[in-house]
């Protein structure tokens, strides 16, 4: 989602480490469940391999990973998860787009409507048609020793990229997600590691936000990723990253 993934670093560096922890390990249990169902062995379901990867970089740890999985077999009893879309326009005329995975769909719904009430928004009218789903693989420039970005750029244009842009401090590649995979085994073997590689609800178009919208939407955004339920936000607003930075400091 455009601006969030920066705004997460932001809060993660406020202080709130202990509780966004938490919640981000209770989020990932419910991500490999419902992976783990499909194909409980990561060296087969690549999805899962790449989850895994992500929950053990914040330092998921390993039994919390593996009763996830045996959840998912039923070698452990758990709670049914079921995943469900929600889609809305947010304050400001922000198109947003939610993945939820829920023991509840009555009370994920009713949960994620008033959030949206609360804030002016409204879990009304159809928005996926504003998104497009893509691969993303994000790269840290910080982290790409020798490799210049330009030549990186066209390497990752010959390995089958769409499009790679400059977000500053990163670099985004995006690809179908049928590449992505292949893509990022690609840019391995080339010695880059990425950052982050997944599959992703790309906004074709942006609503750019600055001053007391871009703090009224980031609470928005905040208040929606509280919720349990909630996996995945995906919304088509743009904030310039020094407003960004400006409002963590000011929240």
């Amino acid at each position: 989602m455009s601006g969030h993934s920066k705004w997460a670093n932001i809060k993660y560096r406020k202080g709130r480490q202990d509780a966004l922890r938490s919640k981000q390990f209770s989020k990932f249990s419910r991500e490999i469940i419902m992976l783990a169902r499909r194909e409980p062995d990561p060296a087969a379901n690549p999805a899962l391999a790449d989850t895994i990867a992500r929950a053990r970089a914040i330092n998921m740890p390993k039994e919390n990973i593996e009763r996830a999985i045996k959840r998912a077999t039923g070698e452990l009893p758990g709670m049914q998860f079921e995943e469900a879309t929600y889609e809305g326009y947010g304050p400001h005329g922000v198109a947003v787009l939610l993945r939820v995975v829920t023991d509840n769909k009555n009370r994920a719904v009713a949960a994620v409507r008033h959030v949206f009430e609360q804030y002016g928004g409204s879990l009304e009218g159809k928005v996926a048609w504003l998104f497009e789903r893509r691969g993303v693989i994000t790269l840290n420039k910080a982290a790409l020793g020798d490799h210049d970005p330009d030549e990186l750029t066209l390497s990752a244009l010959e390995l089958g990229a769409q499009d790679v842009e400059d977000k500053g401090e990163e670099l985004e590649i995006y690809c179908t997600p049928t590449e992505l995979a292949r893509l990022r085994a690609g840019l391995e073997e080339l010695g880059v590691s990425a950052q982050s590689a997944e599959v992703s609800m790309v906004p074709k178009t942006t609503v750019p936000l600055e001053g007391k919208e871009a703090t009224h939407i980031l609470k928005f955004v905040d208040k929606l990723d509280e919720l349990d339920d909630v996996q995945e936000i995906y919304a088509n607003f743009d904030i310039p990253d020094e407003v960004l930075e400006q409002v963590g400091q000011e929240n």
